[in-house]
């Protein structure tokens, strides 16, 4: 082992502390000095200083503490230092001593806020003044404890742009005044709402990328199953939270089925079901039964969960409860209508009742708008259509699916379809 190797292997153990650690520290510190903004750069400074010393004293017992402590002294070191902050200053050195005189050391229930801490910083982060692409860069960032660059290459965007988002978003949080709390009662429906999307939208992401050589990104999946499970620990009394995660554990369950060798898609039906990871699903299937606990009508999220457990549940495709899962589309139609849910019933109805009656329904949305770049419609059409012999029609929809989509390997798999109907094979 070279003279370096031990550093090196400190600074591993540094990022993976960063990792685990990050959002707690700046979620604590953003309590503290009301900005979000400035809460992550005092993070940061702590972050450089480890780096500096812990090669050489060593990585502390409690590094989240030490963490927590040093940039609670940078904050107070800045504050004394700009008078505009002087008012902010006496307050946070009270409130600081306060906790000095009552909050135990390390290692015990110091943090006994963490959970609201990390509450908030999620509803932070999640605000609905955000466009919907800062709201995820800036929960990887904080959250997640991504780099920029990492952020970068998982959506494969320019790292300019990424740190374009996360500055604005800073910036529109400061403008907006937004403070750093918890939703009032009567608006938690919906920053609750905010927030299960953004995490979707990055499972989503990973598990059907939608741009790129990879037809998955499991890295973005894990980090989203991360994000839903620390939620669903903080808000346990929230069915639609632990429908979230049951939902993201049954899809993640069947990651390693839906890639072949080459790293080529395999679509559902066609995926070796030893595969599926059973823990997952069991997890899954454990988060739908707190979600029903719960009581109460289920909501978009626990609907798609409750659809996923009827896959999870059926040893192939044709022993599917495609009946059930159509008339859960049906309800998720009532309580979430979107036309990609209708597509997805579609599909379902398409199974259960024949390729004619699902066919009925997606030439139903052709003239909606929001679907004319959607590659899955032409693709379902294309589907349905070659399962009733009209293949010529089939061929054509898949081609114009491949048009449309930006993920390379999703283009592959809809022209191989494309030439198989033109050889005249009729199954999908």
């Amino acid at each position: 082992m070279t003279a370096a190797d031990p550093h090196r292997v400190t600074h591993r153990a540094i990022e993976a502390v960063w990792r685990i650690e990050s959002a707690r520290v700046i979620a604590g510190l953003a309590r503290l000095v009301r900005d979000v903004g400035l809460a992550e750069e005092l993070a940061q400074d702590a972050l450089v200083i480890a780096l500096e010393q812990w090669p050489e004293s060593g990585v502390p017992d409690n590094p989240g503490a030490w963490l927590m402590a040093t940039a609670k002294h940078r904050a107070i070191d800045l504050l004394r230092r700009q008078t505009r902050y002087a008012h902010k200053l006496e307050e946070i050195g009270r409130d600081l001593d306060a906790r000095q005189r009552v909050e135990p050391g390390p290692g015990s229930s110091a943090d006994e806020d963490i959970g609201d801490d990390l509450l908030r910083l999620i509803f932070t982060a999640c605000h609905p003044v955000l466009p919907s692409e800062s709201r995820v860069a800036l929960t990887l960032r904080l959250l997640g404890g991504l780099t920029t660059e990492e952020i970068a290459r998982a959506f494969l965007i320019a790292e300019p742009t990424v740190a374009q988002r996360i500055v604005r978003a800073k910036r529109t949080l400061a403008a907006k005044k937004v403070e750093f709390e918890l939703p009032a009662p009567h608006e938690l429906a919906d920053r609750l709402s905010s927030v299960l999307g953004v995490i979707y939208l990055i499972f989503n992401e990973g598990y059907a990328a939608t741009g790129g050589g990879d037809w998955t990104r499991p890295e973005l999946c894990q980090e989203a199953l991360r994000l839903g499970r620390i939620l669903a620990g903080l808000a346990p009394g929230e069915p639609e939270v632990h429908g979230l995660v049951g939902l993201m554990e049954i899809q993640a369950s069947r990651l390693r089925a839906r890639t072949g060798p080459g790293g080529e898609p395999v679509l559902l039906l066609d995926q070796d079901r030893r595969l599926w990871d059973r823990l997952l699903i069991r997890r899954g299937l454990e988060a739908i039964g707190r979600a029903e606990a719960l009581g109460g009508r289920f909501g978009p999220y626990a609907l798609q969960a409750a659809i996923a457990a009827c896959h999870a549940r059926a040893t192939s495709g044709r022993d599917t409860d495609w009946e059930r899962i159509a008339a859960l589309y049906q309800v998720l139609a009532h309580v979430s209508p979107s036309p990609v849910v209708e597509l997805n019933r579609a599909v379902a109805v398409g199974m259960d009742s024949g390729p004619a009656e699902g066919l009925e329904i997606v030439d139903a949305l052709a003239s909606e708008r929001t679907l004319s770049a959607y590659p899955q419609l032409p693709a379902v059409r294309g589907d349905l259509l070659a399962r009733l012999g009209r293949l010529d029609e089939a061929r054509r929809e898949f081609e114009r699916a491949a048009a449309l989509t930006r993920n390379e390997r999703e283009r592959a798999l809809f022209l191989r379809r494309a030439a198989a109907r033109q050889d005249g094979t009729p199954t999908g």
